[in-house]
């Protein structure tokens, strides 16, 4: 009798180290994100995404593994890797402790950092554009991460209070129709979406498009300094700027306003009012396609095969807003052209930081900085895997590019807003 008592203590016993084992041995998914272990770069962000907008805990390893990423385990983030071909790995609650206690050593540049919630994402673009017409929409779509189109009317309406993340489409903020007009002004492409801009602003309320978009930028402007996070790429970027520099200014010519611009605008601009930029000058020819001073397009002199721009280094333990927007399985990114392509640094604020830069050419790719309460980020260039982007090209297939690291630049400003930050030191 106490033998048989014996033996089934014993099977108990058993049982529970069974499961117990079971449990530590698959409590968390590990993603890796290095060049060599990681198939899809882009749809592993998805991953990430789908977890936390389903409540389950994640972590970013910065610097670790190409910024690797830790999931709670979970059945159907499992079936989701499968289906959506990113490489992961099932592993135990030792196992992720000893990668976090390796992490966390004070000799090693790296840092593990909380991710919350899902942000709620808007793209603010025309209802017409086809996800090809935007890098962003493009590559949210083939992620798999969900996000809400607005424009002028949402914007005006105070929409964008619903979001955390906004990103703006390669929009002319300026009212000048993407300064398309020295050679597609016959085009009908032009002179549809210029009369549908005219259209849209009369029924908003407005006699000009400038005046339109002004108020849209002002809108934009509020919701960053109040906390929101934005994100631009190519014309974007400057158009949104000089917007802001010439607000209650006059830029724009007859053929775009029907007036001709103020007198001795240039002077009247207002540096204090912008984001990024300072002290650039105004293109004042209407048929000239570029903004002004700010873009390095017009001044490049670079071969498309040495094309490269490099990521800075920063302190994952006390920098992690930069860390994170960098983070990749390359520090040296192929570049790629746009219609504003990269920054002039002459022309970018002292309190501005360079992410990305071309030293050689002395120009910023890809650069960060606070608003008020919120922080912003312009990404120079307009598709990171079709060099030389032109009206009417066809539409990249991320399907063949799926570990693209210029890709992976914009996907790390769509997950950034999750994480729980630390103040900066730098």
């Amino acid at each position: 009798m106490c033998i048989l008592v014996f033996d089934m203590r014993k099977y108990i016993y058993l049982l529970a180290f069974i499961f117990f084992s079971n449990t530590l041995w698959a409590s968390f998914i590990y993603l890796p994100m290095s060049h060599d272990n990681q198939k899809n770069h882009l749809k592993a962000y998805g991953i990430v995404y789908y977890a936390l907008q389903n409540g389950l805990k994640a972590k970013w390893l910065l610097n670790y593994d190409g910024g690797a990423f830790l999931i709670e385990n979970n059945a159907d983030v499992v079936n989701e890797c499968k289906i959506r071909g990113v490489s992961y790995e099932e592993i135990s609650s030792a196992r992720s402790q000893i990668i976090l206690e390796e992490i966390s050593s004070p000799s090693k540049n790296q840092e593990a950092v909380t991710l919350e919630k899902a942000p709620k994402i808007a793209v603010y673009s025309p209802k017409d554009k086809m996800p090809w017409d935007d890098a962003v929409t493009m590559v949210l779509t083939y992620a798999e991460i969900p996000f809400d189109v607005v424009y002028d009317e949402e914007v005006l309406g105070d929409k964008l209070l619903l979001y955390e993340w906004l990103h703006l489409h390669h929009e002319d903020f300026t009212g000048q129709y993407g300064r398309f007009y020295g050679a597609f002004r016959t085009a009908p492409w032009y002179i549809r979406q210029k009369k549908d801009a005219e259209a849209l602003a009369k029924k908003l309320g407005y006699s000009k498009v400038s005046e339109a978009k002004r108020d849209v930028a002002r809108k934009i402007r509020d919701y960053v300094v109040g906390g929101g996070f934005m994100f631009a790429m190519c014309s974007a970027t400057d158009s949104f700027d000089i917007a802001l520099a010439a607000d209650g200014v006059d830029i724009c010519e007859t053929m775009f306003d029907g007036d001709p611009s103020e007198p001795n605008y240039q002077s009247k601009l207002d540096f204090n009012k912008t984001f990024a930029f300072n002290n650039f000058q105004l293109i004042r020819n209407p048929t000239t396609y570029e903004f002004s001073s700010i873009d390095m397009t017009r001044k490049r002199r670079i071969r498309q095969e040495s094309d490269y721009f490099v990521l800075k280094e920063f302190s994952a333990k006390w920098d992690q807003v930069p860390t994170m927007l960098c983070q990749n399985h390359t520090q040296v990114v192929k570049a790629f052209m746009g219609q504003t392509t990269s920054f002039d640094r002459n022309n970018v604020k002292s309190t501005v930081m360079v992410l990305g830069e071309n030293k050689t050419n002395s120009e910023a790719r890809y650069i960060h900085g606070t608003k008020g309460k919120g922080m912003f980020t312009y990404y120079g260039g307009h598709d990171p895997e079709d060099y030389r982007h032109r009206v009417g090209d066809p539409k990249t297939e991320l399907d063949l590019h799926p570990t693209s690291p210029g890709y992976r630049l914009i996907l790390n400003n769509v997950l950034f807003p999750a994480a729980k930050k630390k103040k900066q030191k730098t």
